[in-house]
């Protein structure tokens, strides 16, 4: 019998699924289950046709005798996996990206670029099942990766793809929030909050000091308030019975988040 939780997850695994092979925290392989494929990997390898039927959470063993659990992946998952062509959004800048947006089911937000279609697919996550994503991109590749990645998520219900330049404006009004990760997001600001609905969010990504300082200037010459910019620095911690300590390398300084919220005149 198929067990549901949550948002109709579905709790065993079918053919067609993809599934988070866990060997240890620094491997993991986001694979497709399909009848008689092989799935090869240095510690042998794995018939993911057994995996159909079982349980998410379930050990495989590889033909090695190397044992994987077969976890469901996460949108975070997801991310961390989709097909690379641009740089991809860390975890810790999305997650605080999704907590000064306030967006959550039924909310409209719209991104720009999209990209590889990272932080679209945390986007849509976020807002589904009745929100709706609105992500621009010029790079009509990018925007095909991404919307291969989207797919593969099982989100691209809750997303529309618009091949532009949205510097020139954006065609949506009502929005709840504007999300930039882009070159230029001080030539978005007035458009934005044309676009916005009253107190709705503006944030924007940048990895330069200069590029904040444009884009704070931009946001102060039009009706935002609540302006505030951070940086987010995130280390792992190895613990270990009496030789608990940092790692020896971190993930420092990825971008600049910069948030701001409209007001009306």
């Amino acid at each position: 019998m198929t067990i549901t939780r949550g948002r109709d997850v579905m709790m065993e695994i079918r053919e067609g699924d993809d599934v988070l092979l866990f060997l240890d925290q620094r491997r993991t392989y986001q694979v497709r289950v399909e009848e008689g494929r092989q799935f090869h990997t240095h510690k042998g390898y794995i018939e993911m046709g057994k995996l159909i039927g079982r349980t998410y959470g379930s050990p495989v063993k590889s033909s090695l005798g190397a044992k994987f659990y077969a976890l469901r992946p996460l949108v975070r998952d997801r991310i961390l996996k989709t097909d690379r062509r641009t740089q991809v959004l860390y975890p810790k800048d999305i997650g605080y990206l999704l907590f000064q947006m306030g967006i959550g089911a039924g909310s409209r937000v719209a991104e720009a670029g999209t990209g590889s279609g990272a932080l679209t697919c945390a986007l849509a996550d976020a807002v589904r099942p009745d929100g709706r994503v609105y992500s621009y991109e010029i790079n009509f590749r990018f925007q095909e990766t991404a919307a291969s990645n989207i797919e593969r998520a099982g989100l691209m219900e809750y997303v529309e793809l618009k091949q532009g330049d949205i510097t020139e404006g954006l065609y949506e009004e009502g929005l709840d929030a504007v999300v930039l990760d882009m070159a230029t997001p001080w030539l978005v600001v007035g458009h934005a909050h044309d676009a916005l609905s009253g107190s709705g969010v503006f944030t924007s990504f940048s990895p330069t000091i200069e590029q904040v300082m444009k884009t704070v200037s931009a946001l102060r010459e039009h009706p935002f308030v609540d302006i505030e910019t951070v940086e987010l620095i995130m280390r792992r911690i190895n613990v270990a019975e009496n030789r608990t300590r940092p790692e020896t390398l971190m993930i420092g300084h990825s971008g600049y988040l910069t948030s701001a919220r409209k007001v009306l005149e």
